[in-house]
């Protein structure tokens, strides 16, 4: 599985963002995908998911209410769409994945994570 990350920039607070994941390779067995950031400093975070299956989603506290997670089947690409942006928004964002197989020895989860993408917020 590949990840791909794009949409980053500069922008100024109460702007908007989107950003693109795009998958590759062995999507099908892809379980899970989100978004995390990582802020100089600061251990990286959720920001936004899928649950397994994507069954659900969730959010970080800091962004419920501004950011919204998307995903086209169709395109193997996921978004996440940021509203509102406040300067303690700026952080590298990465896409991870899950990816889930069966073999005779049980489940096993793999992580992947993209090369990440620069958000900055001005104030």
């Amino acid at each position: 599985v590949q990840l791909v990350e794009s949409g980053g920039g500069l922008v100024q607070a109460g702007s908007s963002l989107r950003l693109s994941c795009a998958a590759s390779g062995s999507t099908y067995t892809i379980s899970a995908m989100g978004w995390y950031r990582q802020a100089p400093g600061k251990q990286r975070e959720l920001v936004a998911e899928f649950t397994e299956g994507y069954e659900g989603t969730n959010y970080a506290d800091s962004v419920k209410g501004r950011f919204t997670i998307s995903r086209d089947n169709a395109k193997n690409t996921m978004y996440l769409q940021m509203n509102s942006l406040k300067s303690e928004d700026t952080a590298v964002y990465y896409c991870h994945a899950v990816r889930a197989t069966v073999t005779t020895s049980g489940l096993h989860e793999y992580n992947y994570w993209g090369q990440g993408t620069q958000v900055t917020v001005s104030s």
